[in-house]
């Protein structure tokens, strides 16, 4: 008896499986078939996507967990090609201006630097940088003591209010970011401090650096609350002062958390684009002396493609896709170190945080 039972239960499962891959089989044919038929700009594109979706209709009601478990794998798959395509897009558009400037696309400093035959990204390249690390100046050591008040020292009722205010600054456009700084931190510099032109890196990375604020309090405030309360009882048990305490386990226990939220920060000051095209004058060229964060001169890799990408062609639009793929590269590069840190973190201290 335990036998023929053993068999049927072993029968429904073979079957089970056989139709929940039959169902995801048909299902990979249609989506291979849309994207053929998409990249070929066809009409008939909406046949196998409607067909896709009756499959996964089917297979919700009949096989749910292999139909999650394929959704899912799906999304995962379908997000590695997107980025993908991108990539190697992005790639492709920016080669004929690297076959064409070579190595002067990204060390070139004489004049002239951008235009006619000739683009070189260096000035660009030079902004990015420095309104990059102006705007961490600004929002690492704010963010890292708004996370710590929040974790440490503020009441029950002052987190409640003062945690969905700063996540809530997150949502601002950055383009009213920027229209701010054009219209009031723009004008008191040029205005009251007398700077050279309305507009320059300074006024720029400070901006970027208050847009980046909420990710870096927001996520490194999540690593200081996962530390166990444990460890700071006991800090404090031996005599050590709160101050001593967040200083010297706290913050060392969280700092792959933290690290995290500040390389997420300069992420969000390397890409950003419409607050910084608001508000810095387009001229592509070097400060004089190059420490001259208050003078005129002023572009970064962001700025010059949301400004010129609309009438370039040719050469000039291929350097816009190298711009691209120097922020790429850059951001992946900051991936990576923040994946070391991590690491290095968790060897050290013998968790992930």
């Amino acid at each position: 008896m335990l036998d023929v039972l053993s068999t049927r239960v072993t029968n429904y499962r073979t079957q089970h499986d056989d139709g929940a891959l039959a169902v995801w089989g048909l299902g990979a044919v249609s989506l291979l078939a849309a994207f053929v038929l998409f990249m070929n700009s066809s009409r008939w594109t909406v046949v196998p996507v409607v067909g896709f979706i009756a499959l996964v209709a089917v297979g919700w009601f009949a096989y749910q967990p292999e139909t999650a478990m394929g959704l899912t794998f799906l999304a995962t798959i379908a997000t590695v090609t997107v980025l993908g395509l991108i990539i190697a897009f992005t790639v492709k558009e920016a080669l004929p201006a690297m076959r064409a400037m070579g190595l002067d696309l990204l060390l070139r400093t004489e004049k002239p630097l951008w235009g006619g035959d000739t683009y070189s990204l260096t000035p660009m390249m030079f902004g990015t940088v420095l309104t990059t690390l102006i705007a961490t100046v600004v929002a690492a050591p704010l963010g890292i003591a708004g996370a710590l008040f929040l974790s440490e020292i503020a009441s029950d009722t002052v987190r409640e209010v003062v945690k969905p205010g700063v996540e809530l600054l997150a949502g601002i456009p950055s383009i009213t970011y920027g229209f701010v700084g054009f219209v009031i931190i723009n004008d008191f510099f040029y205005a009251k401090l007398r700077t050279p032109t309305i507009g320059n890196y300074f006024t720029v990375g400070a901006v970027i650096g208050v847009m980046a604020l909420p990710t870096i309090v927001t996520v490194a405030e999540d690593a200081l609350s996962t530390v166990p309360e444990s460890m700071k009882s006991g800090s404090l048990a031996v005599g050590s002062t709160d101050w001593q305490t967040m200083k010297s386990v706290t913050i060392p226990a969280a700092f792959s958390g933290v690290s995290a939220a500040v390389l997420l920060g300069v992420g969000r000051a390397i890409g950003e684009t419409m607050a910084a095209t608001v508000m810095i004058p387009h001229t592509k060229a070097f400060p004089d002396p190059l420490y001259d964060v208050f003078g005129g001169v002023g572009e970064t890799l962001t700025t010059v493609v949301a400004f010129e990408a609309g009438n370039a062609s040719g050469t000039h639009y291929s350097a816009l896709f190298a711009a691209g793929v120097v922020l790429f590269t850059t951001v992946f590069a900051l991936s990576v170190v923040s994946q070391y840190v991590e690491a290095r973190m968790e060897r050290k201290f013998g968790g992930s945080r």
